[in-house]
């Protein structure tokens, strides 16, 4: 087994009983910016096309979720079926109060929610769970994830974050949301993810598995949205 990240990987508590074998792999740990800005919208396609909100979980400083939100971004661009809305919830200045009257970051970030038709959470693992701002986050909402698909792309040690993925699953079943099945994770990403140029180091399938996940979220994504069209959703 590979050796652990080092101490100070803000994105690594998954590994913290992995036995160590060996020295750290060399790999970034600044904190990477966006490399567009991360409120803006890319359109892949047409404005009819379903509005796909794809959020980054982390706001660690020396995080690596946004890389992985751009990669994943740019695969549901060459999807080509989606209008996507990248969300950093670092720039959404969510509040650790909820606010009584929601502040403008706040009511803009439940705004973009509401736009979207189906959400991507890209997410770390962090002592077997997932951040506590991404909960946070969660929380402000409730109306805005009712019947949506949700995907997920997880990141960590030996258990690439999977373990965050299935304590998620529950909380937006709450929120009458549809998580779909399929994801994409990355074991020991420090190895199989390069954060500097934010591509995989080899496909080993991530590709593959991120268009998977897409068409899913597709499918999901156009037949809520023409259900609610029709008729309004019943929490």
């Amino acid at each position: 087994m590979a050796g652990r990240p080092r101490p100070d990987d803000p994105d690594c508590s998954d590994v913290t009983t992995e036995p160590e074998t060996g020295p750290a792999p060399s790999r970034p740990d600044s904190a990477l910016p966006l490399a567009t800005a991360p409120l803006a919208t890319a359109t892949s396609a047409s404005t009819h096309a379903p509005g796909l909100a794809v959020i980054v979980g982390s706001t660690r400083e020396g995080r690596a979720g946004p890389a992985f939100a751009e990669w994943f971004r740019d695969q549901a661009w060459n999807h080509g079926r989606f209008r996507i809305d990248l969300i950093d919830l670092a720039d959404a200045k969510i509040p650790s109060v909820y606010p009584a009257h929601p502040d403008s970051p706040v009511r803009e970030y439940i705004r973009r929610l509401a736009d979207a038709d189906a959400f991507v959470i890209v997410t770390p693992e962090y002592n077997h769970g997932y951040p506590g701002t991404l909960k946070q986050a969660i929380d402000l909402a409730r109306s805005e994830w009712h019947a949506k698909p949700v995907g997920f792309v997880s990141y960590g040690g030996v258990a690439g974050g999977l373990r965050a993925v299935e304590q998620l699953r529950p909380v937006f079943a709450e929120l009458h949301a549809v998580t779909v099945r399929d994801g994409v994770s990355f074991r020991n990403y420090w190895e199989t993810f390069d954060v500097a140029t934010r591509m995989p180091r080899a496909d080993d399938g991530c590709n593959a598995a991120a268009i998977k996940m897409l068409d899913q979220l597709l499918w999901w994504s156009v037949a809520l949205r023409d259900a609610r069209s029709q008729r309004p959703y019943v929490a």
